[in-house]
């Protein structure tokens, strides 16, 4: 969790009713009484920061209601004895590696019984909610008879980013309290709202503060509060003839984010309403065998190891970052983003150009990214006033950090650092940019090359989580720390990899986008190519993103890359450096290989009949992926297969149910992979020849 919210979380003081023995008899719970005769139901999960529930944690969780059903206090309320939130869904750790639906259904069983338990207790139970209450955890506020939010607490069902719909009674419960229409969009995006949203659709009975607390308890105890109810529109959206119209809705909607083969949550989900939605019992039964179905497919375990690796690249990051000054130079499309993700992360951030217009252009950007990603209108000011223009590069002198983001010429790079480096405070670190020139060719000039790191960000900033963290021979292993470190406090997730042409990810894109070209070359319509990557689960396809990163840029990196791999890639045709010359490089000219408006490409669909994608032309397009990536590991570029994968997960949005480049060709076996690139090597030429590292990957 962002570590900033973590401080400001530390701060609250939670009413959490009389205070509890130390010794209680449980372990992950305390339970206390008040002078009213109330229980107070405080989980507190051993050894965690947060919340969730394991099987352990619902076993003991019965256990503490069987013994609160014999006291017959005069009402009860669960409360989170954490600051982070009330619960933060289930334990994710126990689905790793499911693959009998049977015995996932059994456990499933059994944690059901455990809410149902709660459900059925014979006294007025209210649930107290702050921070965090998502998926499990939301699911367990659902029994309670009364909710009270406290302000700033959020609330979602995040499981189908897992592959999953919710599987606690929430896909019942949920629908039956909230009007479909909205209850059925949260479980489908796996969005989160706030709690003023959530009293407006009926999730909470009301929203208070902490200091009101013990007021409110009373009131939804001795029935004082108005409580919210499901209206007739939810009653009505609930009925078999209108559940057809929706759910046929909500299936054309979810096809436009996904397809059903690729992402089968959200179908099931659809399904799983329109069948039994006006049934509680009956739902909450075919929930359970759902659920369990949904569990063992490669999809869901899948995305449940890329919140795994989402987890891992954090913890590499590390703590303790000691930025606090960053000084951008180069406004332009990514020094000027990278700025503005910084200040809207807390940092003082002063921005250099030659232009004022460059910086002008960034400011105008930052204010459009925070309206968006930023609730508070002050905190929007906040980050605004800590994004500071800097024509005179005054702020190189306090900077902790200072990030070179100038266009990709070396002799210009190495006279910005002749300009900085002598006014540099000691310590501060200098980092470049660069995706593409190695660390070694710039550090030459330097006096103090060991404070010299690579920090290549992706383009959009503020939606591409990964930053590559480049490292040379001559690097101080301190200065490398604190950058991992702050990537992890800017709420990005590091790469680290040695320095070499393209480093990880562009090089891994590199043949993917040049083989479109070829393809074109072999007059294969543009969009058949980016349908064929798209079939596979690429987020777009590489003739729009040839577009979206402009084709200009391409030409440089694969230029670049050819210098270095030579015949390993595909040849650039003739016709994309005239295109170049003619001054169409895609999205930010308006026109390339797509005409673009209001930053869309303008697609008609493809000929109902005419050529269709064939499984040969998706792997003239992934496959090399797969290949670099062994390359990069053989040659220890990155060491750690899983990094890898996250890092085009994270990097280029490479399609996630799929687990990464590495974990595909696994999923579809090694020698399937070479000998796949051997028959393509024969047709199509060497740069499809399989890397000597397949032989001994695992």
């Amino acid at each position: 969790m962002d570590s900033k919210i973590m401080t400001v979380l530390a701060d609250r003081v939670l009413e959490l009713g009389p205070r509890p023995a130390s010794d209680g008899p449980y372990k992950n719970f305390k339970l206390t009484r008040d002078a009213d005769g109330v229980a107070w139901l405080l989980f507190d999960r051993a050894g965690a920061s947060a919340n969730t529930l394991s099987s352990e944690v619902m076993e003991e969780f019965d256990a503490v209601l069987a013994a609160i059903e014999t006291e017959r206090p005069a009402g009860l309320v669960i409360r989170s004895a954490k600051p982070s939130g009330f619960i933060a869904g289930a334990d994710v750790n126990e689905f790793r590696g499911a693959s009998d639906p049977g015995m996932v259904e059994t456990r499933i069983r059994a944690a059901h019984a455990v809410v149902d338990h709660l459900e059925a207790l014979r006294l007025p139970t209210v649930a107290v909610i702050h921070g965090f209450c998502l998926g499990g955890g939301l699911e367990v506020a659902l029994v309670c008879q009364a909710r009270i939010a406290i302000e700033g607490a959020r609330f979602g069902f995040p499981e189908v980013m897992l592959g999953l719909h919710p599987g606690l009674g929430g896909t019942a419960r949920f629908t039956a309290l909230v009007n479909p229409t909205q209850s059925m969009a949260l479980m489908l995006t796996g969005r989160t709202i706030d709690a003023r949203r959530a009293r407006a659709l009926g999730l909470v009975d009301t929203v208070t503060q902490e200091r009101h607390v013990q007021g409110a308890v009373k009131d939804a105890l001795f029935g004082r509060m108005k409580r919210a109810k499901p209206g007739l529109l939810t009653r009505a959206a609930n009925l078999g003839p209108v559940r057809g119209l929706l759910a046929k809705r909500m299936r054309s909607e979810a096809v436009k984010a996904a397809s059903r083969e690729h992402y089968p949550a959200p179908y099931a989900l659809i399904d799983l309403w329109e069948a039994h939605g006006g049934s509680k019992s009956a739902m909450l039964k075919a929930e359970q065998a759902s659920f369990a179905k949904l569990m063992v497919t490669p999809t869901a375990q899948n995305l449940i190891r890329v919140f795994f690796l989402r987890e891992q690249m954090k913890k590499a990051a590390g703590a303790g970052s000691t930025v606090k000054h960053v000084h951008v130079i180069g406004a332009g499309a990514m020094g000027g983003d990278i700025a503005a993700w910084c200040a809207g992360q807390g940092l003082r951030v002063s921005l250099a150009d030659m232009k004022p217009e460059p910086i002008a252009g960034a400011v105008k950007r930052a204010a459009d990214l925070y309206g968006k990603i930023i609730r508070k209108p002050t905190d929007v000011r906040d980050a605004l006033d800590r994004l500071i223009p800097d024509m005179d590069g005054e702020g190189v002198r306090n900077a902790d950090l200072i990030i070179e983001a100038v266009p990709e010429k070396l002799e210009l790079k190495q006279k910005v650092y002749a300009g900085i480096e002598p006014r540099m405070k000691p310590g501060a670190i200098l980092a470049t940019n660069t995706s593409s020139i190695p660390l070694q060719d710039l550090r030459t000039t330097l006096a103090r090359p060991e404070r010299l790191v690579g920090l290549h960000f992706f383009n959009p900033v503020s939606r591409l989580q990964l930053v590559e963290v480049v490292s040379h021979d001559g690097n101080d292993a301190q200065v490398l720390k604190q950058a991992l470190a702050f990537v992890g406090a800017i709420d990005r997730l590091p790469l680290p990899v040695k320095s070499s042409p393209g480093f990880l990810v562009n090089r891994a894109l590199t043949p993917y986008m040049l083989e479109a070209m070829v393809m074109l070359d072999e007059k294969i319509d543009q969009r058949l190519i980016d349908e064929a990557a798209e079939q596979f689960g690429m987020p777009m396809g590489p003739i729009e993103l040839a577009d979206q990163v402009g084709l200009d840029i391409c030409l440089d990196v694969g230029d670049m890359l050819r210098t270095k791999f030579g015949d390993l890639l595909p040849p650039t045709p003739a016709w994309l450096r005239d295109k170049v010359a003619k001054g169409e490089l895609g999205r930010k000219t308006g026109k390339g290989f797509y005409t673009w408006k209001d930053g869309k490409a303008e697609k008609t669909p493809l000929p109902e009949t005419g050529p269709r994608v064939t499984d040969q032309m998706i792997d003239r397009l992934v496959l090399p992926m797969s290949n670099v990536c062994v390359a990069a590991l053989r040659e220890g570029i990155v060491d750690d297969a899983d990094a890898v994968d996250g890092a085009m997960i994270f990097g280029t949005g490479y399609a996630p149910f799929r687990g990464g480049p590495l974990n595909y060709a696994r999923t579809r076996g090694v020698e399937n992979i070479v000998s796949t690139l051997r028959a393509l090597a024969e047709r199509f030429g060497a740069r499809f020849a399989p890397d000597p590292g397949w032989d001994n990957f695992k």
